[in-house]
Formats: structure tokens, C-alpha cells, sequence
């Protein structure tokens, strides 16, 4: 009974000690960089990219077009990766997701995975 008692408790130290490690991950300067949406145009598929600017209108199905200082490039957001961020014209957010490019399809996309908002 003992050794069940000891064995239960060193698990149930050993599973503590793993949950309060903080989950992280790579931050160097490749990993997520600041692009204008001409300079995102112009990227390889599936290049991690970070834009700031405003989303001017919408185009249907989960599409909207996106403008900075730079132009405009077409941005994917699904409804999940708003994170409760509502946007106008005049709000400026930061989008990050991965370029998108279809062989079937002219032009390149932004596919978005997180929406913030930029003060």
C-alpha cells in the first residue's frame, strides 16, 4: 500500500513539474518578419510573414482585400483567427500567416492565422 501511495505521488509531482514548464518555440529573426503586401507579393509559397495596415473590404468567402503603405494583396481570415478583433477601414491590425500560392489560381494570397490590433 505504501509503494502504491509513493508511486502515485511522485506521478503526480512529476506530472506538476511538466505542466508548469511554459510551452514555447523558435523566435529568431527568420522566423516571423515585418513585410509590406508588395513585398509579400514577390515570396515563396508557405513563407511565414507578419503585415501591418488595414483590411479595406471584403470579398467574399473568408477573403478580404488588405492595404499598406506598400499597395494591397487579397488575405484569407477564418473565422477563428479573427481572435475577437472586429475591423473597419480605419483599424490597424497586424495580420501573420504564410503566403499562399495556388498553380491554378494568378496572384498570391496571404493565408492568416492570427489578427491583432495595432494602436
Amino acid at each position: 500500500m505504501k509503494q502504491i501511495l509513493a508511486a502515485t505521488a511522485l506521478t503526480l509531482f512529476t506530472l506538476a513539474a511538466q505542466a508548469a514548464e511554459p510551452a514555447g518555440g523558435f523566435k529568431g529573426p527568420d522566423s516571423l518578419r515585418l513585410v509590406t503586401a508588395a513585398e509579400a507579393s514577390t515570396l515563396a509559397d508557405d513563407s511565414a510573414v507578419k503585415l501591418q495596415g488595414h483590411i479595406i473590404r471584403s470579398l467574399g468567402d473568408e477573403k478580404y482585400e488588405f492595404r499598406d503603405e506598400s499597395g494591397t494583396i487579397t488575405v484569407e481570415i477564418d473565422k477563428e483567427d479573427w481572435n475577437g478583433v472586429e475591423a473597419t477601414p480605419d483599424t490597424r491590425i497586424e495580420i501573420q500567416g504564410e503566403i499562399d500560392k495556388d498553380w491554378y489560381r494568378p496572384g498570391v494570397e496571404v493565408d492568416v492565422d492570427s489578427v491583432r490590433l495595432l494602436q
